[in-house]
């Protein structure tokens, strides 16, 4: 009687296995990035030899940060990714300061990247040797949401600039990003303490392994003008390697940049999701589908958003724009680690990184961040505005107490939504 009741209840089950953790990680891992970042990297390190250097470097970064979040997943049991650590380390405000940066910038630009390239993958064949139009691109990614020579003066010292690095590191932190999408995801996974650090280690070095090898081939066929020439090096490295596979490349970019898109809705909900049930957003998104048992208006709220990115976005002015503001946070994020150690000092935890691992991370990330802004004034500004806007949001919306009158409306509704959604609040915790 009591096993029929727990499966006729609504609430999040825990389905996520060591494979599909997996798969969630690589899957997010391995999207646009490899695509796109590759000459972004190059243009802001100057050298193939340095380019290389900076995507070693990103990967090692990533296993950094995956391990801290690893630590962060087995200490605090609360799904939610950054904000719930942050939460839980650091305090409402700056919690909420993410989440105001998550909602409105970090998740739609970011997908609108990879939409962006989606779309530019999809229609770069058809144009070739033309670039494809830039409305076209931007419509179609609405409806998707061996030589030796290339290497030589591999590390030209003539070409690096300085304050351009953290730009590269960007392009190249992008391409690695998902490595922390488990994080969002904690309350669903099966034993958690065991499959979350072995997911992000295991997943971490095979993209690692990839990434170098994919970009070594890159600039072993095409070389360091033909990546900075090339709108889609994917398409021109097919081109010149193996022409017989052209038509291949679109389906196979379309499938990665949907497991990539894919991912990012499926823990982007869960953010906004525990966020409502902490009291920092609207009640409704803490609700879930009586059927599906997914948090359906979480799910639904961010595709007019990431609609706006695509239509008045270009990649690259995107991509640092977003950047800061994810940076920032995860390295807060780590940062909460060290806090969070030296406040329970008591609390075991089934996994346990040394200290200089997120000391390390927690201090390049924010030098990056700080960094940019002599790299992009413009972008970083426009991003750092972005996060400032929500402090008066706090103070004036989730510090003070609403009026009835706002209250009762809000309960209003909330009430007709949640008919029309068919979605109740979760009937058994989960955490």
């Amino acid at each position: 009687m009591g096993k029929n009741k727990k499966d006729e209840a609504v609430f999040l089950r825990k389905k996520i296995t060591l494979l599909r953790a997996f798969s969630l990680l690589i899957g997010s891992m391995v999207g646009s990035g490899i695509f796109i970042s590759p000459k972004g990297v190059l243009q802001n390190s100057g050298s193939v030899g340095f380019s290389l250097v900076v995507w070693f470097s990103c990967g090692l970064l990533s296993m950094f940060g995956a391990l801290c979040y690893a630590e962060l997943g087995t200490r605090i049991t609360k799904s939610g990714g950054h904000y719930i650590y942050i939460l839980e380390t650091l305090g409402p405000l700056p919690s909420f300061l993410f989440l105001w940066a998550e909602f409105f910038a970090i998740r739609p630009a970011n997908s609108a990247v990879v939409s962006l390239a989606f779309g530019r993958y999809m229609l770069e064949p058809f144009f070739a040797p033309c670039a494809a139009p830039v409305p076209a691109v931007k419509l179609v990614s609405l409806l998707g949401y061996c030589h030796t020579e290339h290497f030589q003066d591999a590390f030209d010292r003539q070409s690096l600039v300085l304050d351009k690095l953290p730009l590269a590191f960007y392009a190249g932190m992008f391409a690695y990003s998902g490595w922390f999408q488990t994080s969002f995801v904690r309350e669903e996974l099966v034993k958690p303490e065991r499959n979350i650090p072995l997911a992000v280690i295991v997943s971490v070095i095979m993209v690692i392994v990839g990434y170098m090898l994919t970009n070594v081939s890159y600039y072993t066929v095409l070389g360091t003008q033909d990546v900075l020439a090339s709108p889609a090096v994917a398409v021109s490295f097919v081109q010149r390697a193996f022409k017989s596979l052209i038509s291949v490349v679109p389906v196979l970019v379309a499938l990665s940049c949907f497991g990539t898109l894919n991912g990012g809705i499926f823990t982007f909900s869960r953010t906004l999701f525990v966020a409502s049930r902490e009291g920092q957003w609207p009640p409704l998104f803490s609700m879930i589908h009586i059927r599906r048992h997914t948090p359906l208006p979480a799910v639904m709220l961010m595709f007019p958003l990431v609609t706006v990115m695509v239509c008045i976005g270009d990649i690259y002015h995107l991509l640092n724009f977003f950047s800061f503001s994810r940076w920032l946070f995860i390295g807060l994020a780590t940062l909460g680690l060290i806090v969070h150690r030296h406040r329970h000092p008591e609390l075991h935890s089934p996994f346990k990184v040394p200290l200089f691992v997120p000391v390390s991370f927690t201090i390049i990330c924010l030098f990056t961040v700080a960094m940019s802004f002599y790299s992009d004034p413009v972008s970083i500004s426009i991003g750092c505005t972005m996060v400032l806007s929500g402090f008066p949001v706090y103070y004036l919306i989730i510090h003070r107490q609403m009026s009835d009158r706002c209250r009762n409306l809000f309960y209003y509704l909330t009430h007709k939504l949640q008919l029309l959604l068919e979605v109740v609040q979760q009937e058994i915790k989960t955490y």
